[in-house]
This record gives C-alpha cells, structure tokens and sequence, in this order.
C-alpha cells in the first residue's frame, strides 16, 4: 500500500483530505509513540515495527513516503502470524503451525494496526476500526469453491446424499 504525499478523496465532500508524513516523519511518530523499531539486514530503507507483541514492517519510496511491506501479524515465536478466519474461529498462522487466537491477541493486533494507520496518515475505515480483519477467510462450505465442479472434492451432505437416494430405490 502506497502512502502518496496527497491523499484524493474520491469525490467525497465530507472526507478531508490529508497530507501522507514523509519516511522520516512516520519513523519519529511511531517512535514517540512506544513502538519499537529494527534496521531491516541488507536493507537501507526498512524498518520492522513492533509494540503489543504484534509486528509489521514499513519501507521508504522512492518519493519520500511509506510503504507497508509486512502488514501487522501478531509475533508467535519469531514469526510474524496471518490472521485467518475460519468462520468460527480465528488464528494466527505461521509458516510452522496455526493456533487459536485469544480475545487479547486480537484487541491487541487491532489496536497496533489503528496506531499505525495514525502513524502513516492512512484513512481508518470503518469495518476495519469495528475490530480485527483477517488476510484471509476459509470457511468450509466454500473452500475450493473457486475450482471446477469436476475438481472439487465432494461435501458431505452431496455423498451421504446420494447414498440415501440409492438406498429408498433399492428398497422398493
């Protein structure tokens, strides 16, 4: 996501349009404001972010302005976590496993992810600012749904329902 140095509005009379801090102004903010700041390695331009125990990292443009490039993810072990929702449950995913994730962790990703959209002067929206946004959504019933028919693998109400089908015709 780039942080332009105008912000246009869409047209919108009541939403005010408001100037993107620089690198340098983004940096000094987060750091009046508690979060904790490391040099990326190999990189001049990126920083890592972390406060709540939650991590994202931001990088410098080519304009002067800000760029996320790791988006917030609470901290399981090293690793910055995906937020995933099942449908009935949240959790943090890493490259190594998946755990439940708390109501704390939550309340404590949401917060993060606020101060940072004030650090960079980013719009707060407001299904985002109900609570905690998930990268990804995999419910059950419409997981591989994006696939052909013929690929997707039966449901359990499409094989048991045959079966019944089958079972009432041989009866007869």
């Amino acid at each position: 996501m780039d942080v332009s140095r105008h912000r246009k509005v869409n047209g919108n009379p009541m939403a005010k349009a408001s100037e993107a801090r620089t690198y340098e102004e983004s940096l000094a903010w987060l750091r009046d404001h508690g979060f904790d700041t490391t040099d990326a390695p190999g990189t001049a331009a990126r920083v890592f972010l972390r406060k709540y125990n939650v991590s994202a990292a931001i990088e410098k443009t080519r304009e002067d302005g800000v760029k996320i490039f790791a988006y917030p993810g609470y901290l399981v072990g090293s690793e910055i976590s995906k937020l995933v929702n099942r449908g009935y449950q949240q959790f943090l995913k890493t490259s190594k496993n998946e755990v439940p994730a708390t109501a704390e962790q939550l309340k404590n990703l949401q917060m993060f992810s606020e101060e940072l959209k004030e650090a960079l002067n980013l719009p707060s929206l407001y299904n985002e600012s109900l609570g905690t946004v998930s990268e990804s959504y995999q419910y059950d019933r419409v997981e591989d749904r994006d696939k052909p028919t013929a690929d997707r693998p039966k449901r359990p109400w499409e094989v048991s329902g045959k079966k019944a089908v089958a079972a009432k015709k041989g009866r007869a």
